[in-house]
């Protein structure tokens, strides 16, 4: 499957708690699809694996097929472009902070 690239896909993707929780149980270790549903007993299965597809499809999450099995890990490099997005302003604030100190100090 092709991967919907943009800040826009992930922060779609991003935008729902459950998506968020899928992501950080799968960012440390890899996951079969099962044992990441059974971390949300209120949900159904169809609904995790919805999400899943909504992560894969962000490209937030790599799939890998073993049989009739799932796993699932992170891909944080997929999470760089909105990083330098975020950083960008923050960059940007931390440099206009500087500047007002150093005219205080003058």
């Amino acid at each position: 499957m092709a991967y919907i690239c943009g800040r826009a896909s992930v922060l779609n993707a991003l935008v729902e708690p459950r998506r968020r929780e899928i992501l950080r149980l799968v960012r440390d270790e890899e996951l079969t699809a099962g044992a990441i549903a059974s971390r949300f007993p209120d949900v159904a299965r169809p609904t995790v694996s919805q999400h899943l597809k909504v992560l894969r499809g962000a490209g937030l999450v790599a799939e890998r097929r073993e049989g009739t099995r799932r796993f699932y890990r992170a891909r944080p490099d997929a999470l760089a472009e909105l990083h330098a997005f975020v950083a960008g302003f923050w960059d940007n604030r931390l440099a206009a902070l500087q500047r007002a100190l150093d005219e205080e100090k003058t």
